[in-house]
Parts: C-alpha cells; structure tokens; sequence
C-alpha cells in the first residue's frame, strides 16, 4: 500500500515538474496529499481499511491526474476533496476497527484472567479436597489401629483372666493358702515315705497339678522350703528338710520346670505351725510349703512373722 501511494505521489510530482509553468496543485489538493501520507504511515489503517485506503489512493490518482492536465481548478479541487474524504474515512473506519479490536482484546484478556482465577480456585479446592481426603483416610487408620490396639487389649485382658480363673481353681485343688509372699503349698509328711525324702504317689501327684501351675504361668517362679518337727538333733532334721526339699524340686523339674525358677531352702525345725508337744502337731511341723509367686515378682525372704 505504501508503496503504490508512494508511486502516486511521485507521478503527481512528476507531472508537475513537466508543467512548471502552470498551477498544479490546489490547497484542498495539498490537504489530501497530507492527510494520504499520514494514513499511510498510520499502521491500522492498512491492517483495518485496506480497502477504503484503495479507493483513497485511486482518487486521489484522480485528482493528481487532473492537476497535471491542468484541468480547471473547480474540478481539481473537487476531486481532491473526493480524495480527502476518503482518507477520512479510511482513517475512521480504522480507528473504529481499532478501537473494536482493542476492546475485544480487552474482553479476551479479561475472559483470560478469570478463566486463570477458575482455574486457580478449582486446584486449590481440588487440593483442599485431596487433603481432606487424606486427612479422613488417616483419620480412619488411627481409629482403626485404635480399636485393634483395643481389641488386642481385650483379648489380652481375658486370656489374663481365663489364666487367672485357671490358677485360682487349680490352686484351690491344691489347697493353697494365699500370702504377702505368694500362694503356699503345703506338701505334708503325710505325702512322704516315713522319716523319708521320698515323695509317695499322691504327693507327686500334687506336685504334678502345681508343675502345671508352672507351666500355664511363665511369669512366676517357686521357692521349695524343707521343715521338720523338734524331734531329733538339729542337724538331722536340718538334713532331713534339706533332702526333702531337695526332693520337691527334683520332682518339678522332672516334670518339665526350669530348674531357673525353682529355688531351694532348708530350715529345719524352725518356723514351726504347731507346737511340737503332741503327734499330731508334730505332724503338722513336718513338711514342705512351696511358695509360688505373684506375676514378675520375686518371692519376699521368710521372716519370724511369716
């Protein structure tokens, strides 16, 4: 376009150098020479009315044409305000699709900037959404590690006390007395072969319910003590409560109790239950308790008190 308006301008000043003596131009002619060449360096007006721009150029060829034949003034300047409107008009006609342009611009980066903020709302509340997610789903792990943690308390706490409904009547089978230092079993001479350490068959038979006892409670241990009546040197029946006693825990260790869990303890005619002045409370002197301990505890030392 610029170059065809240039080509114009040329051949009007081509023509005119040919005619110098005569008038060539016109003030409404200058007028449209100067407004063609600012439309024409007026970039929108070749983007947004190129056509307009064309039927200027072409009229005002025409004019220019005119003033080089030296056509009457009248008629030259009439062409020349064609001329001039038409560059009017295609500079109005630019600045209206301009200004259209730019206001359509306008809506698109608006659309743009908050299709950018939809966009940006929706990932932050997908984001919210996944961390609630997550945060429930961690919600339930705990909840459900809490009630097996439960369960499992549960369970523990009834096998616990299914083992110590066990022990109760197998204790109670046994007779045993319970103390601050443990439950007693008292193996009496009766379960002993006479002036003997050897256990006759219902005493191994009690000491086989109490290596069940053991067995079914691996967290209590047993302390075997030997006792003996007055009669006889001290020395002899200390030996003889060592024996028996000694007897005791062979027994229960041969009935599958760690030999680590059963500890040993003569006293001879000491500690007596009964006063040794009759048969039958010698009787009772003569004998082996057998104190076996509370859960992970150890087993408190015999003293005059107990």
């Amino acid at each position: 376009m610029k170059t065809r308006s240039t080509m114009s301008l040329l051949a009007a000043a081509v023509l005119a150098a040919a005619c110098a003596t005569a008038p060539m131009t016109t003030p409404t002619l200058d007028q449209a020479r100067a407004d063609f060449v600012a439309a024409n360096n007026n970039p929108r007006v070749s983007q947004y009315a190129p056509l307009e721009f064309k039927q200027a150029s072409d009229a005002l060829d025409q004019a220019n044409a005119a003033a080089a034949r030296r056509d009457s003034l009248a008629d030259v300047d009439r062409l020349a305000y064609v001329a001039k409107q038409r560059i009017a008009t295609a500079m109005e006609i630019a600045k209206a699709k301009a200004a259209e342009a730019d206001v359509a611009n306008a809506s698109r980066e608006r659309n743009q900037v908050r299709l950018e903020a939809r966009t940006a709302e929706a990932d932050r509340a997908k984001r919210e959404a996944e961390a609630a997610q997550a945060a429930a789903a961690q919600a339930q792990q705990q909840a459900q590690a809490a009630q097996q943690q439960a369960a499992a308390v549960q369970q523990q706490n009834a096998a616990l006390a299914q083992r110590a409904a066990v022990l109760e009547a197998m204790l109670v089978e046994l007779q045993a007395v319970k103390t601050e230092r443990g439950y007693v079993v008292t193996i009496g001479d009766v379960l002993f072969a006479t002036n003997q350490a050897t256990l006759t068959p219902n005493g191994m038979s009690s000491l086989r319910k109490l290596a069940d006892v053991m067995s079914q409670n691996p967290n209590r241990t047993v302390l075997v003590e030997g006792f003996t009546d007055s009669t006889g040197s001290s020395s002899y029946n200390m030996e003889l409560s060592q024996r028996r006693a000694e007897a005791v825990a062979s027994a229960l260790s041969s009935m599958g109790v760690p030999r680590d869990r059963i500890a040993m303890k003569a006293y001879g005619e000491a500690f007596p239950v009964a006063p040794n002045d009759t048969a039958s409370n010698r009787q009772l002197n003569r004998r082996v308790e057998i104190v076996l301990s509370n859960e992970n505890a150890q087993i408190p030392p015999r003293t005059a008190g107990r």
